[in-house]
């Protein structure tokens, strides 16, 4: 086990925010963070885990100690007639594991392809992209209590998905370290591609049989033509949450911006397309300094250099006003502050 102190963040969080840990340590087996658990230091101080650092903004340094999620493994526990139920450890990087799956032919992750981050944070933000959740294919989570340092064990029914929302994100934050995600994969395909471009991509690739595999490559297409690599540019995707609003606003919305774009949801409400409310408030390609409003896709902000992570959400913050101002919709944060 080894202890840093004063330990540069900038390199662990794809906005690349200059901020540092007072202690720093990397979680490899869940008797090293067990262990760090355990020791008297660390006992009362505050903790943040880290996984990929990819939907996180660091708006100071941080007093306490940053655990770094670096659990590995990829596993087939067991299956049936019709799924594979896949284990991964919370530090394997969520892209490869997609690319794991979809090279043995377990389905049900391949429009979630190219998503920045670690599997921890799959659950936990229940991340989502071209019309799929994790939570249609998540089977159970292995979390370690901070306090007790004893595993728990969570079905699908115990995170309380909901938009990019969890239990880990509500009344459980800050209580639990994931340690492993466990998937139920389908074994026959159910092919989702009516979300967004990915028909469109698809035959502009020449597609003519279906498949996971081009699905995912048609989403990587997508993802990359229109969001930045954050190895280039820093930015953590999506800033914010497509809003979601009752019937009667859409309506009204409808009546006064005929081009607004709004989606059905199960339960009758609509939900609106933040980047299209940002874009028509003017804020798309702007930059302040070295933070900025990505020119490709008005959800993304981003750090061409050395903005400081206030910088980037005090820009957030004159977004959000401007967008309230025009539309009478509040728009919410999807990225972490710290």
């Amino acid at each position: 086990m080894i202890i840093h102190e004063n330990y540069s963040l900038k390199k662990l969080n794809t906005f690349g925010i200059d901020a540092s840990a007072r202690y720093f340590a990397e979680l490899s087996s869940v008797e090293v963070i067990q262990e760090i658990l355990s020791e008297q230091t660390f006992i009362n101080t505050s903790k943040l885990i880290l996984g990929g650092g990819s939907n996180l903004l660091f708006t100071k340094n941080v007093d306490g100690i940053v655990l770094k999620n670096n659990l590995k493994g990829i596993e087939v526990i067991k299956e049936d007639a019709d799924f594979y139920f896949i284990k991964a450890g919370a530090g394997e990087v969520w892209h490869n594991l997609v690319m794991h799956c979809i090279a043995n032919n377990y389905a049900g992750l391949e429009n979630l392809s190219l998503i920045p981050g670690n599997v921890g944070a799959s659950p936990m933000q229940n991340i989502g992209a071209y019309g799929v959740e994790i939570k249609d294919s998540f089977y159970e989570l292995e979390a370690l209590h901070i306090v007790d340092k004893t595993i728990h064990s969570f079905a699908n029914v115990d995170c309380k998905f909901g938009y990019r929302e969890s239990v880990f994100k509500r009344e459980l934050k800050n209580q639990y370290i994931i340690v492993s995600v466990t998937y139920k994969l389908l074994k026959r395909p159910v092919f989702n591609t009516n979300y967004g471009a990915i028909q469109k991509e698809l035959e502009a690739m020449g597609v003519r049989e279906l498949s996971i595999q081009a699905i995912s490559k048609a989403v990587c297409n997508i993802r990359s033509s229109k969001l930045p690599n954050p190895a280039e540019i820093g930015n953590a995707g999506s800033f914010f949450k497509n809003p979601e609003v009752v019937r009667e606003k859409f309506e009204l919305l409808k009546h006064q911006f005929p081009a607004i774009i709004g989606y059905d949801l199960d339960n009758g409400d609509v939900k609106l397309a933040a980047g299209w409310l940002i874009e028509q408030c003017g804020w798309k390609g702007k930059t302040f300094g070295d933070a900025g409003v990505h020119k490709l896709q008005a959800l993304v902000l981003v750090n061409y250099g050395n903005a400081t992570g206030n910088e980037i959400y005090d820009l957030s913050q004159k977004i959000m006003d401007s967008v309230k101002d025009k539309f009478d919709v509040q728009l919410e944060r999807e990225v972490n502050i710290s």
